[in-house]
């Protein structure tokens, strides 16, 4: 019987993908699906040269593999993937390798881990990003747990990963549920930049008064220089698109309210969990609930006045200071974003290479950014850095940028134009780089109602004072 070197569980379309991108890189590959017809579409879209294989029985797709077995599970998140490992881990022999690559929550990695572990047999969570077109033309993956089963799959990570200056976008991202952990806050951030590009929009739409052929100019302006990423060259091509209904354009025809899948949540309840501070993340997620209001919004619209907006005296100058403000404030959520993974990795004993993850970031994934070589600068330099913005060169390059982002904060708040992640990252940026907050009060007022306690500025110790009522 015929044998193939990896198999795949799960083939909707980036299932269907990711086993074309290993098959052209020359790895036999099985697929097996409950969907008869996702299998005759996998067996009739291979191409001839492919050696692919698709089952509709797991028994079928177990025997079918070469021991050991090295089983991707492209399936969603959650029970799904808890059903699957009941059906096949029976049919497993000791080292035989199962990958989850779907967005699973770290902590239901670590499960699997241990029970599997207790079968002889091993688990790991790898992230991956690049949708659709990423897994059948070369992904950002994110590997992390088993290092002895990581380095057997290495070799077809590297070949299917892709590419920025001839090295792989895939490392080995640390122990136990790094991986899933990684890909989480590579979604917060994703989150973060979205949001942040929807406000970028809206001032030069409702603000400059651009239009979708005006607007298209300065994206892809943007996108031919420093700013240059995946979510700004989409962002550019969707002002061109047409909608086949009617003569508009399709961006002016899409409902204002975003939907979301959980990740961006999940980065912010860990954030707060191990306490960390990513504000424009946690408000990224919270504009999305916020747009789902869509009816109260308009009673809202309706009974308070509609806002007069004043068009910037100079609109060459203010499309500047918008595109200064977005790259800035896109700087500043990375920057909330590695700080999570600099201090999970510490909580969580992950050992995770800061320098490693926002290599593989600059290829293949949603996040992909030429920024981001900035960063694997940084990081090359100093593998401990706590925060992005305490490195020299990523400060000289915030300091030119500042000005820009208060200028456009302020534009914003003075015309009632939202920009809640712009005044986020501005506001993190201010509270990070100021040596002393008002936090001194808060502590006051928290010894004065409860004896939470505070400490002081001029000698050891916790103190505790019986507050006096002021004479009025």
């Amino acid at each position: 019987m015929e044998r193939y070197s990896y198999g795949i569980i799960g083939l909707g379309v980036m299932g269907r993908n990711l086993l074309y991108n290993i098959a052209d890189n020359g790895f036999s590959t099985a697929g097996f699906d409950l969907d008869q017809e996702k299998i005759k579409e996998l067996e009739n879209g291979a191409a001839s040269e492919m050696k692919v294989k698709g089952t509709g029985s797991l028994e079928d797709f177990v025997s079918a593999l070469e021991v050991p077995r090295k089983i991707i599970l492209m399936v969603p998140a959650g029970k799904p993937v808890d059903a699957v490992l009941e059906n096949i881990t029976p049919l497993l022999n000791e080292g035989d390798i199962v990958i989850d690559a779907g967005n699973s929550y770290f902590e239901d990695t670590n499960r699997r881990v241990a029970d599997l572990a207790s079968k002889k047999l091993h688990f790991m969570g790898m992230g991956v990003s690049g949708g659709e077109k990423g897994a059948r033309r070369g992904p950002s993956i994110m590997p992390g747990g088993d290092l002895e089963a990581f380095k057997l799959l290495k070799p077809m990570l590297e070949a299917i990963a892709a590419k920025v200056d001839n090295e792989a976008c895939t490392a080995y991202m640390g122990k136990g549920s790094a991986g899933n952990y990684v890909k989480m806050v590579h979604n917060g951030i994703e989150y973060a930049i979205m949001q942040l590009i929807s406000e970028a929009y809206d001032l030069l739409k409702r603000g400059a008064g651009l239009n979708n052929e005006q607007l298209y100019e300065v994206f892809r302006d943007w996108n031919n220089g420093e700013m240059n990423s995946f979510l700004i060259e989409i962002t550019r091509d969707i002002f061109t698109q047409k909608d086949s209904f009617t003569e508009n354009y399709l961006v002016d025809q899409i409902l204002d309210k975003a939907g979301a899948k959980g990740t961006g949540k999940w980065t912010s309840e860990q954030a707060m969990e191990i306490g960390v501070s990513i504000p424009t993340i946690d408000i990224a997620v919270t504009s999305r609930i916020l747009s789902a209001y869509k009816d109260e919004r308009v009673q809202a619209s309706k009974i308070y006045a509609e806002k007069e907006i004043t068009k910037p005296e100079n609109t060459e100058l203010f499309i500047k200071e918008v595109g200064d403000a977005l790259f800035l404030s896109t700087l500043i959520s990375y920057a909330q974003g590695l700080s999570l993974l600099v201090k999970a990795s510490a909580e969580y004993d992950f050992e995770i290479p800061l320098k490693d993850v926002v290599k593989i970031w600059r290829g293949g994934c949603i996040i992909r950014s030429v920024l981001l070589e900035k960063f694997y600068s940084a990081y090359t330099q100093n593998p401990d850095l706590s925060n992005i913005l305490l490195d020299h060169d990523i400060s000289e390059l915030v300091k030119s940028k500042i000005k820009a982002l208060r200028k456009t904060a302020g534009y914003a708040a003075a015309n009632g134009i939202s920009s809640l992640g712009i005044q986020t990252a501005l506001g993190y940026f201010d509270a990070y780089t100021t040596e002393s907050l008002p936090v001194n009060l808060i502590q006051a007022q928290r010894d004065y109602f409860g004896a939470h306690t505070y400490q002081r500025t001029d000698r050891e110790g916790v103190f505790h004072t019986s507050w006096q009522t002021a004479n009025n």
